[in-house]
């Protein structure tokens, strides 16, 4: 007797099962992967929340909840109290220096030929022409070299970077040694600065700069006007921002 064929091409209805399971598997998968990236390690954040609150000062790096318990501060807030904190230090070191400045140069400031400022740039010395050179020359007079050597002294274990910077009014100079207020401003920054680097601040600290007469800070129209213009100022350099206050003199 013949043996009844089995028709191999029946479709089977359940395989669409098999492609749902790997489906569902993948997406499970997936899933725990996702949840596993996003959960903290609490015992790990703790341990380095730890380690950056002692590196910073102890309980500087922890808060008082208020059911008594200390907690660990978040990394974020500690980086910005780390930052407060710095900058609080810099502005007091800077408002420190700006009072021995001032002392320094009390009897020129009140003559009113000195200014001593603290600003959001750093402290401000600005020196009228007349103290410090003769007209239309850029060496130094002797009475400028000791009030100069004084604020050297203050300076030289500073660490902040200083700026001096050369200015004249707008009435043209024309000689065989300064064609024009550029030169004359430039050399008489750099007259003050090597003096600097004589009294034992650092020459990578020190930069010279001639502006001529391009920032007045008053109306060139008179002869007061003019003299105010005629200046050097020496800026010890900071980024951090503060509003300015003129030291007074004492």
């Amino acid at each position: 007797m013949a043996r009844k064929r089995y028709d191999d091409s029946v479709e089977n209805h359940e395989r669409w099962l098999i492609s749902y399971a790997d489906f569902i598997t993948l997406l499970f998968a997936f899933f725990v992967v996702m949840y596993a990236i996003s959960v903290v390690n609490d015992g790990k954040y703790k341990v380095l929340s730890d380690a950056l609150g002692d590196a910073f000062g102890g309980r500087a790096g922890q808060e008082t909840r208020a059911n008594g318990t200390v907690e660990p501060l978040p990394l974020t807030s500690l980086l910005q109290r780390k930052r407060a904190e710095s900058a609080k230090r810099e502005r007091e070191r800077l408002a420190t220096l700006a009072r021995d400045l001032g002392n320094t140069l009390a009897p020129l400031i009140k003559a009113g030929k000195v200014r001593v400022t603290q600003s959001g740039r750093g402290v401000s010395i600005e020196i009228n022409a007349s103290v410090l050179f003769d007209s239309g020359d850029a060496a130094l007079t002797g009475e400028s070299k000791e009030a100069l050597r004084a604020v050297a002294q203050l300076l030289k274990d500073d660490t902040h970077a200083i700026r001096v910077e050369g200015h004249t009014d707008n009435v043209p100079i024309s000689n065989a040694r300064y064609p024009s207020n550029w030169e004359l401003s430039a050399v008489r920054a750099s007259s003050v600065v090597r003096l600097f680097i004589e009294g034992g601040v650092a020459e990578g600290r020190l930069t010279a700069v001639g502006n001529g007469a391009n920032q007045p800070v008053a109306p060139n129209n008179d002869d007061a006007g003019r003299s105010r213009n005629r200046r050097v100022a020496i800026m010890i350099l900071s980024a951090l921002p503060d509003g300015a206050a003129e030291v007074p003199a004492r």
